[in-house]
């Protein structure tokens, strides 16, 4: 399966967020603690998404599929091993361990996989349950770990995670006594996370702060929750625009959540409008915008998930800018294609680039290495000049819905084929 792209194109019309993939897959996880169905609305039609749903049904956990929902009931779930087949696919699954371990006092998770991206040490993971009394043992391809002496805690992260922070703070719901995270990520997800638990019964505080503090409960209800929206996503057509030049509306979305990109664009030339009450962000970009300098940092930084579309966006720009992705030492690693399509970059090293431009782009045969860049590449072969191909849009399909479909309604020439 691949995509194929004519280009240039100018952007024009209005285009509808999902809901966070990066929320769905924690509610789902943070179902198998409820004592009761929980319904989840604004589920993203994503293909990590899928993962997550095979994985919970293959350890017993009853989906239910509507249009647009899920609903999940945890209590039918009967094993705390998860899937060999499954887990190298979805790193995310990490978060199912908390919930398991809650539930059976044992849990047994097999190598992850997910994006490569760069080192993502599962450290902070053994350090932070080291400090709630889990033990664990390394088997050959899995580890096994077991909470029989399952504790509150207080524990501070070395580096800020936000798998790590969520996976925690499911762990902490359902232990008895007071739990404190510091160090905490403050992702939006994160808030949203603690949101829907409290509705259920948790009693959390301070998510979306530095300091999380968790009193543990004995049950949680079930309930209903409505995904927020991706903010990535949003990011990421917000780049389109600046890319291909155009009047875009952007609605369904969270502008707050996107606030630093929003006023790197702005900072570029580019007018943008945002009305936090409505969800919607109108951006109209005249090429070539002006090279902006920018570096990735956790939220409310600048979010590095956002550092590829937005690196696409500089080939096109006025002028030299340093790109400085602080997070993960293998984002950049993608630029190789950029420059293959003719953008000036320079890679300085494994964290720093420099991009020159504008340069006119043209198309060729692509791969998608992963989700982010994968979105990268198609904004760059919507702005390149003739056809561009992009293989492994399975990459692509992970974290983005109908991707195809919705870009052709504000003027990109795609294909699925």
């Amino acid at each position: 399966m691949r995509f194929s792209i004519d280009g240039p194109t100018t952007i024009h019309g209005s285009i509808s967020v999902s809901g966070a993939k990066n929320e769905a897959l924690k509610l789902l996880a943070a179902a198998l603690l409820a004592d009761a169905p929980v319904r989840i609305d604004r589920i993203p039609d994503i293909e990590d998404v899928h993962r997550m749903v095979e994985i919970v049904e293959q350890i017993g956990v009853t989906v239910s599929r509507e249009s647009g929902a899920l609903a999940v009931d945890g209590t039918t779930c009967r094993t705390s091993e998860l899937p060999s087949a499954l887990v190298p696919k979805l790193r995310a699954c990490l978060v199912l361990l908390a919930p398991l371990l809650v539930r059976f006092r044992t849990a047994t998770l097999p190598w992850p996989g997910g994006c490569a991206i760069g080192r993502r040490p599962i450290d902070l993971f053994l350090e932070g349950f080291d400090a709630f009394g889990i033990t664990m043992e390394e088997l050959e391809g899995a580890y096994r770990f077991h909470a029989d002496g399952l504790h509150a805690a207080r524990y501070v992260f070395p580096v800020v995670s936000v798998t790590g922070t969520e996976t925690l703070l499911l762990l902490a719901v359902r232990t008895p006594g007071t739990s404190v995270i510091e160090n905490a990520a403050m992702e939006p997800e994160i808030p949203a996370l603690a949101a829907f638990l409290n509705a259920c019964g948790a009693r959390i505080t301070g998510a979306g702060t530095p300091t999380i503090t968790i009193t543990g409960v004995d049950r949680l209800s079930g309930g209903s929750v409505t995904c927020i929206p991706d903010r990535i996503e949003t990011g990421a057509f917000a780049a389109l625009v600046a890319a291909c030049g155009g009047d875009l509306e952007i609605r369904d979305c969270a502008p707050a959540h996107v606030a630093v990109p929003l006023k790197l664009l702005a900072s570029m030339g580019a007018t943008v409008a945002a009305d936090d009450a409505a969800g919607v962000i109108h951006v109209r970009a005249v090429p070539p915008l002006h090279a902006v300098p920018f570096r990735t940092h956790e939220f409310p930084g600048f979010a590095t998930d956002l550092q590829p579309p937005f690196t696409v966006a500089l080939t096109q720009a006025t002028g030299v800018a340093l790109v400085h992705e602080t997070i993960y030492e293998g984002r950049l690693f993608y630029i190789d294609k950029l420059v293959k399509m003719g953008a000036a970059i320079t890679l300085c090293d494994p964290h720093r680039c420099i991009v020159e431009g504008p340069r006119r782009l043209h198309g060729t045969s692509l791969e998608s290495p992963d989700i982010r860049a994968g979105i990268a590449l198609l904004i760059a072969a919507a702005c390149a000049h003739g056809r561009s191909t992009i293989e492994n849009v399975y990459q692509i399909d992970r974290g983005f819905e109908r991707i195809e479909e919705r870009l052709r309604g504000v003027g990109v020439r795609i294909q699925r084929e």
